[in-house]
């Protein structure tokens, strides 16, 4: 990925952070963006000091620059990748990374709760594409990442906002991915499932109010769902995410791979 360009988007902590960090000690030039700016400029400072005392790369801070910014909001995504092609000329990969919807039951949620979870889990994918696909055509080379769930593959109970929602983004994954492959663009879908990260922890703190257990219970039930029996690692999934991303992997285009230990069921 040596001089490869990168956005990921919500990479100031968990999943996102992990592929930025695999990305710059990989050589690759990344641009990190979340909402809250203050998280997102600490992981900017850790992400610099790594590249330059393990990679001795004194290059690094030019390497690697952060924008604040919500993927639900087309401005904010506009000057994301105006920014990125300022300091670094082009896009050639782009991570589509967000936080996902609210748990809950089909009865839980009003017109208001769909449109906004559309809008976080869908439209911030269609967008992120939208702007950066240009470059990517015109220099016939893209890498685009989607980050889904495990729930496109094998539905969580509580989760319907996401079960939903999410395989939305695999339509239209695949759908580009046959359009836009004479450009030299593949577009791939990622599907974690128990990842210990924060959204783990909201989701098992849901749980255990909405059935009155404790919190640890909550999260050992997501490990009994995994054959591996344990959480996985976001540095696991940022491999696969760079993996995706170079160039061993031009022939793998309109895929939804899981990275589960296991935990999905299905055959196909």
């Amino acid at each position: 990925m040596k001089d490869k360009v990168a956005i990921v988007c919500g990479s100031s902590k968990g999943m996102g952070k992990a592929i930025a960090e695999e990305f710059v000690m990989r050589g690759a030039k990344v641009t990190i963006c979340a909402r809250n700016e203050e998280e997102l400029m600490e992981t900017l400072r850790f992400l610099t000091f790594k590249a330059v005392n393990e990679l001795h790369d004194k290059g690094a801070p030019e390497r690697i620059i952060a924008v604040p910014a919500d993927v639900r909001d087309y401005s904010s995504m506009k000057r994301l990748v105006e920014e990125t092609v300022d300091a670094f000329g082009t896009v050639h990969v782009l991570v589509n990374n967000a936080g996902g919807p609210p748990a809950g039951y089909f009865e839980d949620f009003t017109d208001e709760d769909w449109y906004n979870a559309i809008d976080l889990s869908f439209m911030s994918a269609v967008r992120m594409i939208r702007l950066v696909s240009p470059y990517m055509k015109k220099q016939k080379w893209g890498r685009i990442i989607n980050m889904t769930s495990m729930s496109v593959k094998q539905p969580l109970d509580n989760l319907i906002l996401s079960n939903s929602i999410r395989l939305a983004v695999v339509g239209l994954a695949k759908t580009l991915a046959g359009q836009w492959a004479k450009y030299g663009i593949t577009i791939n879908n990622i599907a974690p499932g128990p990842i210990k990260t924060e959204r783990i922890e909201e989701l098992s703190r849901a749980k255990a109010e909405r059935e009155n257990i404790d919190y640890e219970t909550a999260l050992r039930e997501w490990i009994e769902q995994v054959p591996m029996g344990r959480f996985g690692k976001p540095e696991e999934v940022a491999k696969l995410a760079a993996f995706l991303a170079s160039e061993d992997a031009a022939f793998i285009t309109g895929t939804t791979i899981q990275i589960d230990g296991g935990a999905v069921k299905f055959v196909l």
